[in-house]
């Protein structure tokens, strides 16, 4: 798999990436030709209500890799290791190994140089691996909120190492997430493989967000680099508003059909 995403970044395809968590988004998001289907562990917040995403357990994350996996015929099924879930290489392997058993054809775990070792041994299973640098959602606790990262010789040097080691232990490609637009054009020149930014600007590979950011499903939050394309919530609100009032007038919300 490395190698096809080595010669997409070499002859300049970009790469669509969405969220998915149920076997109807998937099959949307493959019928209309995604790319890289990720089953995130964002599902925490936008599916199950969770303030973040370090909540979310490996049974969950196998739950909704299994839905996704059905309604997949083409894309990259791609599922994140959640939170604690590769703390040593060990771990790291077993965890990795049941996301595959569940549909996933790659698995992405968050950080560079810090797991570098549970990288390699789950590389060295044959597993494929995407990468994550810049900001780590599931890190948000002890960083105290979301910020965009790179703004420091610091911490632009450490986004810039971990991407190097990344690519060179055999990632497919490298989330970059909120980082500021300079550092992700780097990250991308220096890296043979993709880089699928979010929040870091347009230099990048490839670009993936949230589908429920896409759509206007979950208007509660919204990150200010999302441009919803659609307002799924609007229209939610509108057809169960008509369905309550149509209950409540004339006891009979669908006119009369049997």
């Amino acid at each position: 798999m490395r190698q096809s995403f080595v010669s997409r970044k070499a002859c300049g395809e970009r790469l669509a990436c969405l969220t998915a968590y149920d076997y109807p988004t998937a099959r949307i998001l493959d019928e209309a030709g995604i790319d890289v289907a990720l089953v995130g562990d964002s599902l925490g917040m936008v599916v199950l209500g969770y303030e973040d995403t370090t909540s979310v357990t490996m049974a969950e994350m196998l739950h909704h890799t299994r839905a996704v996996s059905r309604g997949v015929q083409r894309a990259v099924i791609l599922a994140d290791l959640p939170c604690g879930s590769y703390d040593n290489p060990a771990e790291a392997v077993g965890n990795a190994r049941l996301l595959i058993d569940a549909g996933a054809d790659a698995v992405k775990l968050e950080g560079g140089l810090a797991v570098i070792e549970q990288v390699r041994a789950i590389l060295g299973e044959g597993i494929a691996l995407f990468g994550h640098v810049g900001m780590l959602p599931q890190h948000v606790r002890e960083d105290g909120g979301y910020r965009k990262k790179g703004k420091t010789d610091a911490e632009h040097a450490a986004i810039l190492a971990d991407a190097e080691a990344l690519s060179e232990a055999g990632a497919c490609a490298i989330i970059v997430e909120s980082v500021k637009s300079s550092v992700g054009r780097e990250v991308t020149e220096l890296v043979a493989v993709p880089t699928i930014g979010i929040g870091s600007g347009g230099r990048c590979d490839g670009q993936v967000l949230v589908i429920d950011d896409l759509l206007g499903s979950f208007p509660w939050f919204r990150p200010g680099f999302a441009r919803p394309r659609a307002d799924l919530a609007g229209e939610a609100l509108r057809a169960v508003g008509e369905f309550i009032v149509a209950v409540k007038q004339t006891g009979d919300p669908n006119h009369g059909i049997d």
